[in-house]
């Protein structure tokens, strides 16, 4: 490779400018001269002088050997000095990006800058962990929004389409933001391919309950004999129920009631101005509470099995430590998917709630009021900003396309809001204080709860590459429950590792009998199992069926009739 010039030439001046001026931006940040993110101090210190100058020499060192393999490139000479993405980072795979010497060099560059800011909040001397990961998560925005793939000239992509369509990508991409804004959110999905009640939510069956906060759902059987014990599920309030009920191939629900359940499902409703005072007692008692009742008494037996995804999980759980404390046991299984009972690391999510945020919001929302979908789909969106955020924003906005039909992207588009009241006290109880875990120490409908009480076998999944509920936290849900435990760890995230149906033959799921252990050494010592989870969990809970009885011929009874067809009302409701 040639050797270094003297002096640095005119554009490779402008990239080093670029990268001193992202980490300028994000030194004033540090000082305290820019508004902090939630929980950061108004001051923070800056990396030791020493480090400073060693980091800036590196990066001078690095754009100048990246300069040089450009030269040495145009030459048709032999280069050995390439700046790779990190690895999943497709953002730039199109082979427009290396064609072109100069956006071949625009990319590196960005990549080069990147890291240097990323080694700059690596080097800031702080003790707190916390502190420094929501750095982490700063610096990540900032450095993914700057990505030259966002824009349009310095997209090679985009002017390529341009170029060879004679400007209707732009008009096409004008059109897409413009629907877009109107919608509210950024599209994932070819929304028109999807609608709840004829492609997706079509599991038979009907609305046997409602209250003021939930629809309560019975599927008809499709096998003629059934586990006597019914099963309930409360999905996540967070999201609509379908997430469990897409298509007829990946349904679990349609699973489920294949494999002999009688299964149940709460529907939560879409809450509007006049939900915006409930409360996380309002859930338990309009919500697991209610339902639980209502499945009991309609399938005429004493305890029923439960399965709760996400914080539907959670509230199950408290509900079921709730009827612990009042000498009660209506369940004789608990399934746990995806679910956080202890809340000492909730991933990124936690580094944005901190006392300031949870009392401004408090102050907003927390006597009544909603906490927007907008707003919570903006959070998740922001922890995977590159796949959830630039990707469409590049593909639809720039390249003017219409994404795929995709039922998982669709239902994640279809958000939900809170009501003020139960999001405050579920931030500050859960995610600020993580109060559930000590016995005693939260009160709910009147009751001291102590999730050692609520002692029935459970099984409890997580996913190894779940970013909103960590594996390795779930695996705490081991140690709070009474009852004997299962834990199994499904590969993928927090919804296709939920997701995934044995005929697809994808994936796999680890287990371990041995739950003393701490979860990394749990996962060194447990053995991995192509295929499906649900073929597992499926085995297992048939052990809790209480005895087969003939399926049912009719829906609900003269106490819980049929309201309407499912999938209801409730969930086709909009944010």
């Amino acid at each position: 490779m040639a050797s270094q010039p003297t002096s640095v030439p005119p554009v490779l001046q402008n990239f080093l400018e670029a990268g001193q001026t992202l980490a300028q931006g994000f030194l004033s940040y540090l000082s305290g001269q820019q508004p902090p993110m939630p929980g950061a101090a108004p001051a923070l210190p800056v990396p030791r002088p020493e480090e400073m100058a060693r980091l800036q020499q590196d990066y001078l060192n690095q754009h100048i050997a990246l300069w040089n393999a450009m030269l040495a490139k145009g030459r048709g000479e032999a280069v050995d000095f390439q700046v790779a993405p990190e690895a999943g980072d497709r953002r730039f795979n199109a082979p427009e990006w290396q064609a072109s010497p100069s956006f071949d060099y625009l990319r590196q560059a960005y990549l080069l800058n990147s890291r240097f800011l990323m080694s700059l909040v690596d080097q800031v001397p702080l003790e707190e962990d916390k502190v420094k990961s929501r750095l982490r998560f700063l610096a990540r925005q900032y450095v993914d929004a700057l990505s030259p793939a966002n824009y349009a000239a310095t997209n090679p992509e985009f002017i390529r389409l341009a170029v060879e369509t004679k400007g209707k990508n732009i008009t096409e991409g004008v059109k897409n933001l413009i629907s877009d804004l109107e919608k509210g959110h950024i599209s994932m999905s070819d929304e028109n391919a999807f609608q709840v009640g004829r492609n997706l939510a079509v599991t038979e069956g009907s609305v046997v309950y409602e209250n003021e906060l939930i629809q309560l759902i019975q599927y008809a059987p499709r096998t003629p004999r059934v586990a006597k014990r019914p099963l309930l599920m409360v999905p996540p309030c967070i999201n609509k129920y379908y997430i469990l009920d897409l298509q007829a191939e990946n349904s679990f629900v349609r699973y489920a009631v294949e494999t002999g359940q009688t299964v149940f499902m709460v529907s939560w409703r879409n809450p509007k101005g006049e939900q915006g005072r409930l409360g996380w007692e309002d859930y338990l008692e309009k919500g697991p509470l209610a339902a639980i009742e209502a499945v009991r008494s309609i399938c005429r037996v004493d305890q029923i099995n439960a399965l709760g995804f996400c914080v539907g999980g959670t509230l199950l759980s408290s509900a079921l430590a709730v009827l612990a404390g009042r000498g009660e046991n209506p369940v004789a299984s608990l399934t746990l998917l995806a679910t956080l009972l202890d809340f000492s690391d909730t991933g990124e999510i936690g580094l944005l709630v901190d006392e300031n945020f949870v009392a401004l919001k408090e102050g907003q929302i927390g006597q009544g009021g909603l906490l927007t979908a907008r707003e919570l789909g903006t959070t998740f969106s922001a922890l995977r900003a590159n796949d959830l955020v630039w990707n469409y924003v590049a593909n639809n906005y720039l390249k003017g396309q219409t994404p795929p039909p995709f039922d998982l992207l669709y239902w994640n588009c279809d958000s939900t809001n809170l009501p003020g009241p139960f999001a405050c006290w579920y931030l500050r109880n859960m995610y600020l204080h993580n109060h559930l875990r000590l016995p005693g120490k939260l009160e709910m409908c009147g009751v001291r709860v102590d999730l050692a009480r609520v002692d029935m076998p459970n099984f409890i999944l997580a996913t190894r590459e779940d970013h909103i509920v960590p594996w390795q936290t779930a695996y705490q849900s081991t140690r709070l429950l009474g009852g004997d435990s299962r834990f199994l760890l499904g590969a993928s995230g927090h919804i296709a590792g939920i997701v995934n149906p044995p005929a697809k033959h994808k994936r796999s799921y680890w287990t371990n009998p041995d739950l003393k252990v701490d979860a990394d050494a749990w996962l060194a010592g447990a053995e991995e199992h192509k295929g499906s989870w649900w073929l597992a969990w499926s085995e297992w809970i048939g052990q809790y069926a209480g005895g087969e009885v003939a399926a049912r011929s009719k829906l609900g009874n003269s106490r819980y009739k049929p309201v309407e067809a499912a999938p209801g009302r409730y969930v086709k409701e909009m944010a």
